[in-house]
């Protein structure tokens, strides 16, 4: 946020990334009081067409909620990179952040402007180590968006065949 914002100006905007954040399908349902711890270490971002956002191998310490635009997930194999999937609006980018080794898997690019809400994953881990409870319920919705990339890349080896 830029500090030559008033203070009205910086909650306002405070409180338009907490509507987009209880708008979002991955936070839908979400307890207020971990939709506040949430929303401590989120800030709105954007990225450019062809903008390099996670690259695989590099340490996982993020994760987003796409808003608009579209992000392509990336393996790199001897041949060159392999599009695995194609993220877009309501969908979330990175849960490497959460499980140890935390270094990305993939790579991930943006397919034209893109914007979306970015979490310092790395506090965030330390804060589902402080309150289970908290840390539970990010961990259900990870797992759900985990499982669903594994179908996805699932699908993609059957058709391959």
């Amino acid at each position: 946020m830029n500090s030559d914002l008033s203070t009205d100006q910086l909650k306002t905007e405070f409180q338009q990334l907490k509507t987009r954040m209880t708008a979002h399908p991955f936070l839908k349902g979400l307890r207020p009081d971990h939709l506040a711890t949430l929303s401590i270490y989120a800030m709105q971002t954007e990225f450019s067409d062809g903008q390099l956002i996670l690259k695989q191998g590099d340490i996982a310490n993020r994760f987003y909620l796409l808003l608009e635009g579209n992000v392509a997930l990336q393996a790199r194999n001897g041949k060159g990179p392999v599009t695995i999937q194609t993220l877009g609006p309501g969908e979330v980018l990175g849960w490497s952040w959460l499980f140890w080794p935390y270094t990305w898997r993939f790579d991930a690019i943006a397919q034209g402007p893109v914007k979306a809400i970015f979490f310092y994953g790395t506090r965030l881990r330390e804060h589902c180590e402080e309150d289970p409870l908290f840390g539970h319920e990010l961990m259900k919705r990870v797992a759900q968006v985990a499982v669903e990339r594994l179908q996805t890349v699932r699908q993609l080896l059957t058709q391959a065949k």
